[in-house]
């Protein structure tokens, strides 16, 4: 992100342009963005098998809780959907490209960072159970973040080189010398603090003869920024003779940052300077440059949106937003990080970029699956987009029903035309969906997800959407599923109740039952995937594929007010537990054999399959093919076994009993349990 070279120019540099810090006792603003994939890639994180969002999240609470004991007050501010001019789709394509060689090196065994599908979801999902404050921009925050770090006068905390540019009265903390994992104490006391380094804008316009730090911004543009990359500034770069200064051959590898900076320092001020650049160019380009380079400038200006009135009242006014005059319920929703960016993506440009996974790249992507589901969120948001025929990055025509998508074809992307929905007619008003019941609000989404009430009627409210979902992913022929797999799936899913009960302060006695050894043996399963394992292409597709479905049936849900309660996605899906257990299951052990230890889990389980088998495809429980001895007993111990044992329908009167001791599995609002368990 931000100006090319920048960031590593300046660390070179770091004795020079960093001061150190004891940070304590201080607000900080935190770029979201930047944080969530800073704490995803150093984390010595498993990236392969599409997440192990458990442990992602324990990374993140122990982040924050590290703030919390220097007295350090966190505020979190998230990126939004991308800006309605689309000034960076070039730069987006460009990173699609190379997440999509990133992730099929990390599927063939090499190296690669690919954030996992619903990181985003589970970071937010942490910072609500610890109270941490965060607001969601309108489109990129950079700017917003950079006002409010003005306003109470604190630090920011990215990763971003733009803060390298922007004047903060109180510096610019990068993420990579933020060492919150070396919390230390201040001598003499009780007190801790955070050795951090704050770039000093300062000193770096001191060490380039006092240049003057208004000159920044051009320098940004003219290095070349994710906002403007003018190829015939080449032209420039290759006429001007840049001066390096006694530069040593470390400084080499930064030419163009280093002789810019040189260069610029010699002009008083940006139209000075820029009158200069436009001397090397063809009179004929001269305007159109200019024009294009004071508005780019204009990117590292104060912003207008006052995000403090957000975090004092609950809500903020960002004039793009209100210029394109979108559902009241729409902006706060967005503000609030109820609603993703892909909404408000698909809602104002009518352009979706869809996420690269970890997935078997001779394959289609595994986001075909899930069409059907984005089609009905596209129908439900089309009529808000009325309004916006005749706008200039509005590129499809209105009279057809259609979006957009940019999604990833063998190696490299493609943009495909996908028609919406059209959805009943009580529903195709956005600014009045809120408005509808719950029972009509529920009766879109399950229909979207092809299920019936009833089918989900036995399941905690906690997994209800998991389990729609699941359903839903298995009626698709394009799934190829196995049992094995959704049976590892479903075990997965048990780690969230588990781990609510042996973390239950108030539930002691229910730790003799066999929900920790369940817990810790699906904890060594976990463990044992992890080093060198071989990925299974095949089995890792279906999985993306699953969590495709489960993406948008979480945004589609949140688009209709959350007609089903949303799913604690923090315990949901542990891409190295559930790739584990599918092996095991297909080879070593069976479902029946793992829950034998903690019979009350094997009922939640018996209530999960039950569920889900009843649209699942039959030859999903019958052996296929030739195989070996070993397998063919396998398989048949496991069909057996799914007819006989987790076929059968459980007595559903212990289930609801209060003597059930593994009842804080049905509790109507899990979530709750595990905030009070875990964060009082």
């Amino acid at each position: 992100m931000g100006i090319r070279g920048l960031m590593s120019f300046v660390e070179d540099h770091s004795n020079e342009f960093f001061i150190d810090l004891k940070l304590r006792d201080t607000k900080i603003i935190i770029d979201g963005y930047a944080l969530f994939h800073r704490l995803c890639f150093n984390s010595n994180l498993e990236l392969r098998y599409g997440g192990d969002y458990d442990s992602f999240a324990d990374v993140v609470q122990k982040f924050f809780e590290s703030l919390f004991a220097c007295n350090i007050c966190p505020y979190v501010v998230l990126d939004g959907g991308c800006d309605i001019s689309d000034k960076k789709l070039t730069t987006l394509k460009d990173r699609a490209r190379e997440k999509i060689q990133m992730a099929h090196s990390l599927s063939v065994g090499g190296g690669g960072y690919v954030c996992p599908l619903l990181i985003r979801e589970v970071f937010i999902q942490v910072l609500i159970k610890l109270h941490v404050c965060f607001v969601q921009c309108f489109s990129e925050a950079d700017r917003d973040i950079m006002t409010l770090a003005n306003h109470w006068n604190c630090p920011v905390l990215s990763s971003d080189s733009d803060f390298c540019i922007f004047d903060l009265k109180s510096g610019f903390c990068p993420l990579n010398s933020f060492q919150w994992r070396n919390m230390n104490t201040l001598k003499g006391t009780r007190e801790h603090y955070i050795p951090v380094k704050c770039f000093s804008l300062d000193a770096l316009c001191h060490h380039f003869s006092r240049m003057n730090k208004a000159l920044l911004p051009l320098f940004a543009v003219l290095c070349g920024n994710d906002h403007i990359n003018l190829p015939i500034m080449e032209t420039f770069l290759s006429k001007v003779r840049l001066p390096l200064g006694g530069a040593s051959s470390k400084g080499r590898r930064h030419h163009r940052v280093l002789g810019l900076l040189n260069w610029l320092s010699q002009f008083a001020n940006p139209t000075e300077a820029l009158d200069n650049v436009l001397q090397y160019l063809p009179q004929k380009n001269r305007e159109n440059v200019k024009e294009l380079l004071c508005c780019s400038m204009e990117e590292y200006q104060p912003s207008q949106v006052k995000l403090q009135d957000f975090f004092q009242y609950g809500a903020y006014a960002c004039p793009d937003a209100l210029n394109l005059a979108l559902p009241e319920w729409v902006l706060v929703a967005l503000a609030k990080g109820q609603l993703s960016p892909f909404i408000s993506d698909a809602l104002v440009l009518r352009r979706t970029i869809l996420q690269t996974q970890v997935e078997n790249m001779q394959q289609p992507s595994a986001h075909r699956i899930s069409l059907p589901i984005r089609q009905t969120i596209y129908g439900l948001l089309l009529n808000a987009s009325a309004h916006l025929e005749n706008t200039s990055w509005n590129a499809l025509p209105l009279q057809r029903l259609a979006f957009s998508e940019v999604e990833r074809i063998h190696k490299n992307i493609k943009t495909s035309i996908v028609d919406a929905v059209e959805v009943p007619k009580d529903h195709s008003d956005l600014s009045t969906l809120t408005e509808l019941s719950l029972a009509r609000r529920q009766i879109l989404l399950l229909e979207t997800l092809k299920v019936k009430q009833a089918v989900l009627d036995p399941i905690p409210p906690s997994l209800k959407l998991p389990i729609a979902v699941s359903c839903y992913w298995l009626q698709h022929t394009e799934a190829k599923a196995k049992l094995h797999h959704l049976q590892a799936l479903l075990l997965g899913m048990l780690m969230g109740p588990l781990h609510a009960i042996i973390h239950s302060p108030d539930k002691e006695d229910l730790r003799e039952d066999g929900a920790k050894m369940l817990y810790e043996e699906f904890q060594r399963v976990k463990e044992q995937t992890r080093p060198g394992t071989r990925l299974d292409l095949d089995t890792a597709h279906i999985f993306s594929q699953w969590q495709c479905c489960l993406q948008m049936g979480v945004y589609l849900n949140q688009l209709l007010s959350t007609p089903l309660p949303e799913p604690d996605l923090t315990r949901l899906y542990s891409g190295s537990l559930v790739h584990g257990l599918s092996r095991q299951l297909l080879t070593t052990t069976s479902a029946e054999s793992l829950l034998s230890m903690c019979p009350q889990a094997k009922q939640l389980y018996d209530h999960l399959f039950n569920a889900t088998r009843s649209h699942a495809p039959a030859e999903l429980f019958l052996p296929k093919g030739k195989s070996n001895p070993q397998k063919k007993r396998q398989k048949k111990r496991g069909t057996s076994w799914s007819k006989n044992r987790l076929g059968a329908t459980s007595d559903t009167r212990c289930w609801y009993e209060g003597s059930n001791r593994f009842e804080l599995l049905m509790v109507e609002n899990l979530e709750e349990h595990i905030e009070t368990s875990e964060f009082e």
